[in-house]
């Protein structure tokens, strides 16, 4: 009878393990388990928190980017306006005064090209 109870008592023991080990699966699964849900509701919060942040941040972007824009384009056209007006005044000053215009015309290309000379040298020997 001894090896009968010896053989009982293992197999008790080792039910015994497997239930134990069955409830600390258990156990630890719970926790992760619990673990991930607590994780899963922080996440969900810290997007309810910060989506309308988010938003008017995209919002303010955008409105930022439209008025870049819209300043460019303003711009732009305040200097087409400039240079249009520039160009007429040219043209007016050739008709009214066409033999200065033509010795302006002809100094100033002189003096470009005397600083285009400099440069060539100084770019030579240096």
């Amino acid at each position: 009878m001894s090896l009968l109870s010896t053989t009982d008592k293992s197999s008790h023991l080792i039910e015994q393990a497997s239930r134990f080990a069955d409830q600390a699966i258990r156990a630890s699964q719970q926790a992760a388990n619990g673990a991930v849900d607590n994780a899963t509701d922080s996440l969900q919060d810290l997007r309810r928190k910060t989506a309308p942040t988010l938003e008017r941040a995209s919002e303010q972007v955008s409105a930022m980017a439209h008025s870049g824009l819209d300043s460019v384009r303003e711009t732009s056209h305040q200097l087409r306006v400039k240079a249009e007006h520039a160009s007429d005044s040219t043209v007016n000053y050739i008709k009214e005064e066409p033999v200065k215009a033509v010795l302006i015309a002809a100094a100033t290309g002189a003096v470009l090209m005397a600083l285009v000379s400099l440069v060539a040298r100084s770019l030579d020997r240096g």
